[in-house]
């Protein structure tokens, strides 16, 4: 299916620079542009590329001034990122979504399917489960009993969500990743050993929420552990039970969050972070990667890094001195040794 510049502008509500009737067909990076395909320039480090590229289109800032002359077409928009994002969900969008459900998925008796549900192959769907209208299930998933998911949520091959969870409406969960295994959960008893504490809540997750692959998150061991509405969970990241993750929070790689901790809305948290149990972190707070947070973070809106974490301004004024932390052992050594030497 081919797209003129003028069309792509009206739909991101943009202004044409260039050829507006010129066509495109695919998307493309601006490095590897070629005729017939359409990009976006947001990052200045990329700017080079907009006089070199063969894209068609490119889409670029309202702000964005040419220093030299370039061949191919602009458009123009208030968000060149937000906006190529937009273009690609259309693209998303455009594409054959499959329907059906297999002959090779198990499926309850008891279960109720939606309309224009997809279920792959090798699927099995537990007792009382409740399924959305325009859902899609891929193969090699699992849903335990009474689980219930909205509509328009999509998962991935092999995903695998414990019985009495709650997913909500349009959320995507990647391939690999368990929702609702047992918490961490045991006891110490005599001789060193440990005695397992049932774990009966449940995961909520709200609506809107993606989840990456191989991501983890377990069930509470009384009522729930809960992903707020919007949140962007990647991709191999631990959620233990009990935890709560607020409204359009977002969670790098390989974190890991310890049980009973509540983390507010709109906070950033980058790769490889690890959070203790049993705290809080504020609404809007910014966490650097590979922090260590062993505290709970009352101030909104604050960054932080290192591990243990503190204020990410006074964490950079003092990796100065611990990158020179040899140099200044040697000075004080030097002092005492020639005050020793009077």
């Amino acid at each position: 299916m081919k797209f003129t510049a003028l069309q792509i502008a009206e739909a991101l509500n943009g202004k044409v620079e260039g050829d507006e009737n010129i066509e495109v067909s695919n998307l493309t990076k601006i490095e590897d542009g070629k005729p017939g395909t359409l990009s976006f320039l947001a990052n200045p480090k990329y700017t080079s590329y907009v006089y070199e590229t063969k894209a068609s289109i490119v889409i670029v800032n309202e702000g964005f001034k040419p220093e030299k002359s370039m061949s191919t077409t602009l458009i123009r928009v208030k968000n060149a990122y937000s906006a190529f994002a937009q273009l690609l969900e259309m693209y998303q969008q455009a594409k054959k979504k499959p329907s059906g459900i297999s002959k090779m998925a198990s499926i309850s008796e008891t279960a109720s399917i939606g309309d224009n549900v997809f279920i792959g192959d090798f699927v099995s769907i537990g007792d009382d489960v409740i399924i959305g209208d325009n859902t899609l299930i891929f193969n090699n998933c699992s849903v335990g009993d009474k689980c219930k998911i909205g509509i328009n949520t999509i998962l991935k091959p092999g995903v695998f969500i414990y019985e009495e969870c709650i997913i909500g409406n349009s959320c995507t969960i990647h391939s690999g990743t368990v929702i609702g295994g047992d918490g961490f959960g045991f006891a110490p008893i005599d001789d060193n050993e440990y005695a397992k504490i049932p774990q009966i809540g449940n995961v909520i997750i709200e609506d809107l929420v993606e989840i990456g692959a191989q991501t983890t998150i377990d069930r509470a061991t009384l009522g729930s552990t809960i992903i707020r509405k919007g949140a962007k969970i990647d991709n191999l990241i631990q959620i233990a039970h009990n935890v709560e993750i607020g409204e359009n929070t977002v969670i790098a790689a390989q974190t890991g969050i310890s049980g009973t901790t509540k983390i507010g809305k709109n906070c950033m948290i980058g790769g490889q972070v690890g959070i203790i149990g049993h705290i809080s972190i504020a609404d809007g707070v910014k966490i650097a990667a590979q922090s260590g947070i062993g505290k709970s973070i009352k101030e909104e809106n604050s960054v932080v890094e290192g591990s243990p974490s503190f204020s990410i301004r006074d964490f950079q004024r003092s990796y100065i001195h611990f990158r020179r932390l040899d140099v200044l052992v040697k000075r004080v050594n030097d002092l005492e040794r020639n005050q020793r030497d009077k």
